[in-house]
């Protein structure tokens, strides 16, 4: 049992309105799979995917053992593993996830697993590199993968997907409606030879912002799900789903001259308070908030970070603020504190939130 003190609390609320922002921008017919990966973009995948089941059309986790913990806390609708293993077939059928096939290799794999189960018309997923150049067939396998699905009752294609590189940047516009088109030519050759029509999708969050045209059977909202949309616009319209909090360990006085923390790395130069809060890098604090770059807020007011970050802990100066050990922290609530972070930590809120620790405690606040 998690009883740590510091704690992310996941908006539901904000979840639903971010939910619904997009779907506004979506045809009747667009079914939503949300992506639910990396523990929730740093949230926690089974209460989130729990809120949502109802919601959306399908799930996303990267790995299986992702898939398997949503199947155990009892979520029944359909999940597509985007980076699925071949030692993991057998765990992916047992727990009924859907395979993302994106080359021979894992493709052939399946299809003998399959062939020697049996299965029946299992559901799988082929990916084309359309331009990202990570994972994805090329658009010059189409005949083998056919032809070797034309020999199988024992899998079925649910979806042909491939991702954008560039979905956010307006000035790669010609580069990301060149990937759409080169997708829907990839499908078109799937639809003539195959005898029947899996479904499409190649949008992700600022893809549907972006590009709403291309919406195919399926969107994929991962971030935008998270508040953030890509664009300063668009972010606006959204609500912040993390906010992370903890509380005021101890305080102390420090007399000029004296130094807190690691390598002594702030040195008081007059009378100071300091509070001690549990949480630090192994937390997801990047050590480039220290040293009064950061703060968290206190009482409402800001109290920034003295010395180094610390594995377990930080410091901060309350000397102005009116507080006591046991006072609420807020180390971030609102997108604006999260983007911050991220620009001081020199990295992108995707990080900054895939950073959060598993050990810090998640709650769902309805």
């Amino acid at each position: 049992m998690n009883n740590h003190v510091t704690v992310l609390e996941i908006d539901a609320a904000a979840l639903n309105h971010n939910l619904n922002y997009f779907k506004e921008k979506l045809q009747q017919n667009t079914k939503i799979l949300a992506v639910v990966k990396a523990f929730g973009y740093g949230s926690d995948g089974v209460l989130v995917a729990k809120y949502l089941e109802n919601k959306v059309d399908y799930f996303a986790v990267a790995y299986t053992h992702e898939g398997i913990a949503l199947r155990d806390a009892g979520v029944k609708t359909p999940i597509l593993v985007l980076h699925p293993q071949i030692q993991n077939l057998q765990d992916i059928v047992t727990y009924r996830l859907e395979p993302n096939l994106y080359n021979f290799k894992i493709f052939e794999a399946f299809l003998e697993f399959a062939d020697e189960a049996p299965l029946i018309n299992y559901p799988i997923h082929i990916k084309f590199n359309t331009g990202l150049n990570r994972l994805g067939f090329w658009h010059t396998d189409i005949p083998v993968i056919i032809a070797s699905l034309k020999k199988t009752t024992h899998v079925k294609v649910q979806s042909l997907f491939s991702h954008l590189a560039a979905s956010e940047d307006l000035e790669e516009q010609e580069f990301t409606v060149n990937q759409i088109n080169n997708f829907a030519y990839i499908a078109q050759q799937f639809y003539k030879h195959l005898g029947y029509e899996p479904m499409l999708h190649i949008l992700n969050t600022s893809g549907v912002v972006n590009y709403a045209k291309a919406q195919f059977d399926m969107v994929r909202i991962g971030i935008g799900l998270y508040g953030f949309g890509n664009d300063d616009t668009e972010t606006a319209q959204l609500k912040n789903t993390h906010n992370l909090k903890s509380i005021i360990s101890q305080i102390h006085t420090i007399q000029p001259g004296e130094t807190v923390g690691y390598n002594r790395a702030f040195v008081a130069k007059r009378i100071t308070k300091s509070a001690t809060i549990p949480i630090g890098h192994a937390d997801g604090l990047s050590r480039k908030l220290g040293n009064k770059a950061g703060h968290v807020i206190i009482n409402g007011k800001k109290a920034p970070i003295i010395g180094n970050v610390c594995m377990d802990m930080i410091m901060v100066n309350v000397t102005k603020i009116d507080c006591k050990e046991g006072d609420d922290v807020i180390i971030f609530n609102t997108q604006e504190m999260l983007q911050n972070i991220a620009d001081l930590s020199e990295t992108i809120v995707y990080e900054t939130l895939t950073a959060i620790s598993p050990r810090i405690k998640k709650m769902l606040k309805q």
